[in-house]
């Protein structure tokens, strides 16, 4: 079991659901474990989505392709809800339910359990970061209703989530770029990458201004960071034109990538070597820790 598992339980969830909360709420779903729950078929227009769910954006044609499934087999696994004031809310498994409808089913496999509003907020937290269903700006969102309706420090919080407190700091500071600027991000014709620099803009016409400008010349990270070093010291005027530097290859940033995922901090690969960035002592241990280096 990874420790990064263990900390993404709070300990009422924990109760529940043991140290991997994934595993056990497959285990559930496919009557594996006693859940204190029995399997029935509940009518579809009797289910509403989590009103906590923090992802906004679902595939269409995933959604497709399961409802296609659906038709030809039906529903194997059964989803999570629990009882509300009128009806039903779905704890996990939203997507079978969208897809059921989709197939025009009228009923559905679920397993009625009684859970808290702090416990429904949580859990649709921890199974959509945990399967990585988010984009960054759904997670910051997502992070930051826990925080505010459970009171949570940031500290606390990335104990909850199983992250760094360091990422979870950097990823909740891009909510507080533009709307406009998230927009792109959401739409994918900004990266993280792009827009992190940003942030650091107090102006917001003028962040904006900038975003338009990388998104329609294609400027690299390198020059978006060069840009907000320059308006953030004062330095750049109206006319100043910066050249597009060239783009980094897709697969190093894809690397990149997938161990800032693992490492919880930033990470760059350039000119043949890797930057790892930390905080402090604290984290270069954690970071030493996960790559293997602290010797037993």
């Amino acid at each position: 079991m990874s420790t990064e598992k263990k900390k993404g339980l709070g300990r009422g969830l924990e109760a529940i659901f043991g140290e991997d909360m994934m595993e056990a709420i497959e285990d559930i779903q496919q009557g594996k474990v006693d859940a204190g729950g029995k399997t029935n078929e509940i009518a579809i227009s009797e289910i509403r989505p989590n009103p906590y769910q923090p992802r906004k954006i679902f595939d269409e044609a995933a959604l497709n392709d399961l409802a296609d499934s659906i038709r030809e087999h039906g529903v194997f696994t059964p989803i999570l809800i629990r009882k509300s004031m009128q009806g039903y809310e779905i704890i996990a498994g939203e997507r079978r339910w969208r897809a059921s409808k989709i197939a025009k089913k009228d009923r559905i496999p679920a397993i009625i359990m009684d859970f808290t509003d702090a416990q429904m907020m949580e859990i649709s937290i921890l199974e959509n970061v945990q399967r990585e269903d988010l984009n960054p700006l759904e997670e910051a969102s997502a992070y930051q209703h826990l925080a505010e309706r459970l009171n949570y420090t940031q500290e606390v919080l990335a104990q909850r989530v199983g992250k760094s407190r360091v990422y979870v700091t950097n990823i909740m500071r891009l909510l507080k770029l533009p709307q406009p600027i998230q927009k792109m991000v959401t739409d994918k014709k900004l990266s993280i990458g792009h827009v992190r620099p940003l942030v650091t803009i107090e102006d917001e016409d003028v962040a904006i201004e900038i975003a338009e400008k990388v998104y329609k010349e294609g400027l690299s990270v390198r020059a978006v960071e060069a840009i907000a070093k320059d308006v953030s010291e004062g330095n750049i005027k109206k006319k100043t034109k910066v050249k597009p530097l060239k783009e980094k290859d897709p697969n190093l940033v894809y690397v990149e990538n997938l161990m800032e995922l693992k490492l919880q901090t930033y990470v760059t690969l350039d000119k043949n070597e890797i930057r790892i960035k930390y905080t402090s002592n604290d984290d270069l241990n954690r970071i030493l820790e996960l790559l293997g280096c602290i010797e037993e």
